[in-house]
C-alpha cells in the first residue's frame, strides 16, 4: 500500500503584507485577522513596558528594600534574643570586669604614696649593688583617670645585677614600667650602663578628676564661642 504524501500549506507572505498595506484606519473592525492580532500583541507589550517603567519598577525597589529591612530586623531580633538569654552571664562578666578593674586600680598609688614608690625603685637598684648616676623625676602627665610620672635613670652595674633589677621592678606591688631601655658597656670597665625611663603611675583623686573635667568643659566652651568682630576704622 503506497503512502500518500501530505502537502504542507505555505504562508502567503505577500498576502499578509498586502493586508497591512491596505488597512483602513477608519474601520478597524474590517481588518484581517493577522493585522488585528499583531496590533493587539504590540499594544499588550507597550502596556507591559509602560507598567514596568512607571509602576512596577518602583514597587519592586520598595519590595527589595522592605526585604532587606526584614532581614536586618531578624538579625537584630536574634542578637537581642541571645543577649536576653545570656543576660545573667553578661551580668556576671560585667561584675568580674568591675572587680578586675578595681584590682588594677589598687595597683596605682595615690598622690601620698608616689614618693614611697620612688624610694622602692631606688632601693631595688641599690639592693642589687647598682650605682645610680642619675635619678631625675620628670614632669607629671595627667591622663583620663590617672597621672604618669616619668623618671630618667642612669645605672651602672653588672649584667646579671641589671637583669635582676628589671625583674625586681616587675615584681613590685605597684605598676612600674621600664621604657626606652639602652644598655651599653661602661668605658674601661666590665660593668654596663643602663639608660632608661622608669614610669610610675598614680590614680587621680576626686578633686583632681573634677578639676580636669572643668578644664575640659571650659576649653570646649572657649573653642565654640565666636570671636568678636573687630572694629573697622581708618587712620587719618
Amino acid at each position: 500500500m503506497k503512502s500518500v504524501p501530505i502537502k504542507m500549506s505555505k504562508l502567503d507572505f505577500q498576502a499578509i503584507l498586502d493586508d497591512f498595506r491596505y488597512l483602513n484606519p477608519n474601520d478597524p473592525g474590517a481588518w484581517p485577522l493577522v493585522p488585528k492580532a499583531s496590533i493587539l500583541i504590540g499594544l499588550f507589550l507597550v502596556l507591559l513596558l509602560a507598567g514596568w517603567w512607571f509602576v512596577w519598577s518602583d514597587q519592586l525597589n520598595t519590595l527589595d528594600q522592605a526585604q532587606q529591612e526584614e532581614l536586618a530586623l531578624k538579625d537584630q531580633y536574634l542578637l537581642k534574643k541571645r543577649q536576653a538569654v545570656n543576660l545573667d552571664l553578661y551580668t556576671q562578666q560585667l561584675a568580674e570586669i568591675d572587680r578586675s578593674f578595681g584590682a588594677l586600680l589598687k595597683q596605682l598609688p595615690n598622690k601620698s604614696e608616689i614618693e614611697a614608690l620612688l624610694i622602692e625603685v631606688n632601693q631595688a637598684g641599690l639592693g642589687r649593688g647598682l650605682q645610680f648616676e642619675l635619678f631625675r623625676p620628670g614632669k607629671e602627665e595627667i591622663k583620663d583617670f590617672y597621672a604618669e610620672l616619668p623618671v630618667t635613670v642612669k645605672i651602672n652595674g653588672a649584667y646579671h645585677d641589671i637583669g635582676a633589677f628589671a625583674a625586681d621592678i616587675a615584681k613590685l606591688p605597684r605598676i612600674v614600667t621600664l621604657n626606652g631601655v639602652s644598655v651599653v658597656p661602661l668605658k674601661n670597665s666590665e660593668m654596663l650602663t643602663l639608660d632608661a625611663t622608669v614610669k610610675t603611675f598614680r590614680y587621680l583623686d576626686e578633686a583632681e578628676v573634677a578639676q580636669q573635667k572643668r578644664a575640659e568643659s571650659d576649653g570646649k566652651g572657649r573653642g565654640s564661642a565666636s570671636k568678636p568682630a573687630g572694629a573697622k576704622g581708618g587712620v587719618k
